[in-house]
């Protein structure tokens, strides 16, 4: 048995900490989610939805308790509210959409044969879910694994220990059954162990490239599928038509927001030469502005990163860019301590021979290069191990969608940054993973197709 502790990037302290299972009681968890999956599904669809949609407001009557609690597990400043806008948003829109997403696929009937294509489920969906956005990211699957009629076993990241505790609570006390959501605590070994011996029918997985290779490796020969979310490196292109001060503004807040630990948060910028001095010195501007500090603080506008380690390779990454010749705009911070609480910065001078510009930062740091054409932004872009989003900036959008066919990555917005849209398939393409969350796809990774040949005449 391993003890999991939540060091609060506040001030050090442990925050909370958790036994994880014993090997025995790990698999008796996910023993008892296998026998209650085929009651779960029996039950009509309308019933799953109401029961789901009841234990996601039930974690909204606690987001006072919340946003407090997320500050101090993970950093986030409490002027921004917490996660359950978007929480609610995306299992509403799966509820929504779960009639028509898992309806029969006919495919023809007449005197002879009655023949369709049934969406059913895995059966125990296994959720590996990351502390940057502990809620959306793991409502992504939970909801709709959940309505398809899977039982969920969740694993949240040590760093936000107390989540999946919660989540759980929420949806007990809505009436979806203990055996049927149960949230655990697992050390590395016995996750492994848990998905080699087949517990689990499909592994969704939102977290570190390694820690996706991880899973591959422990399903190796299993046929269990596994459903990654892993490292990005997602840029913005402000091409020389686009609004300079809305591209500005949502760039610098893509990548800033949240200490910069955002999935698919801005970490390299391309600007069009035409726009680029004017670009560089209101975003330097913007940022010289923020404010840094407590997370607890109403005032404070960016707070640490989660973990002084996360903090080391950021600050790694801009002293290797500097002594390289990158330009660093911003000056320390007074509250810049040297650990979690770590100043924002905006280098120019960069290259991709620098890791700053290839290696995932995850951190409140954004390099931004001069380019003279959509070609080059293209080569640059796609100069990447990585491809979750690619954020253009321009007043066509004909021209967005043709850069946009030529960019490797899972999703293209246009005139917006960092955001998910649950209608849209979240998926990724390179390191980044495979699979794809939300919309009708995520309902069809979450089930198998089975087909139905139904001979009604043997004569």
């Amino acid at each position: 048995m391993t003890t999991l502790r939540c060091i609060s990037p506040i001030d050090g302290s442990v925050y909370a900490e958790r036994d994880t299972l014993s090997p025995d009681q790990a698999r008796a968890a996910a023993d008892r989610a296998r026998a209650a999956q085929a009651e779960w599904a029996a039950r009509p669809l309308t019933e799953r939805i109401r029961l789901v949609l009841a234990g996601v407001a039930a974690v909204g009557a606690m987001n006072d308790e919340i946003v407090p609690e997320l500050a101090h597990m993970m950093g986030r400043p409490v002027r921004y509210g917490g996660e359950f806008g978007g929480f609610n948003e995306r299992a509403a829109y799966m509820a929504e959409i779960a009639e028509s997403a898992l309806a029969d696929i006919a495919v023809g009937e007449d005197a002879t044969f009655k023949r369709y294509i049934r969406r059913v489920p895995h059966g125990v969906v296994f959720v590996v879910a990351p502390w940057n956005y502990p809620y959306m990211t793991a409502i992504n699957t939970v909801a709709p694994a959940l309505i398809a009629g899977n039982t969920v076993v969740l694993k949240h990241a040590t760093q936000t220990l107390l989540v999946g505790e919660r989540m759980a609570r929420a949806f007990h006390s809505a009436g979806v059954p203990e055996d049927v959501f149960q949230n655990v605590f697992l050390d590395h070994d016995t996750t492994s162990a848990l998905i080699a011996d087949r517990a689990f029918d499909f592994v969704n997985f939102t977290g570190s490239v390694g820690g996706g290779a991880a899973m591959e490796r422990a399903a190796a020969g299993t046929f269990t599928g596994v459903g990654t979310e892993l490292g990005g490196k997602d840029p913005g292109y402000v091409m020389d038509d686009a609004d300079l001060d809305a591209a500005v503004d949502t760039l610098v807040d893509a990548a800033m927001y949240n200490a910069g630990q955002c999935c698919c948060g801005i970490e390299r910028i391309y600007v069009h030469e035409s726009l680029y001095d004017a670009f560089v010195e209101k975003a330097v501007a913007l940022v010289k502005g923020y404010k840094l500090g407590n997370p607890l603080d109403p005032d404070t506008t960016i707070g640490p990163m989660a973990n002084t380690r996360f903090a080391a390779e950021v600050r790694a990454q801009i002293a290797e860019a500097v002594a390289d010749g990158a330009v660093a705009h911003i000056p320390t911070f007074a509250e810049d301590d040297g650990g979690a609480y770590l100043t924002p910065q905006i280098l120019t001078n960069v290259t991709h021979d620098m890791r700053v510009m290839r290696d995932e930062s995850f951190g409140p740091v954004v390099g931004i290069m001069k380019v003279s054409s959509d070609d080059e932004a293209i080569a640059l872009m796609n100069d990447s191990d990585y491809g979750l989003t690619a954020s253009l900036w321009t007043a066509d959008v004909d021209r967005a969608a043709r850069v946009g066919d030529r960019v490797e990555t899972g999703t293209v917005f246009m005139n917006r940054a960092d955001y998910l849209d649950p209608g849209l398939c979240w998926t990724g393409c390179k390191n980044t993973g495979r699979g794809g969350g939300l919309s009708v796809i995520g309902y069809q990774n979450l089930t198998r197709p089975k087909s139905y040949h139904l001979k009604k005449v043997t004569k």
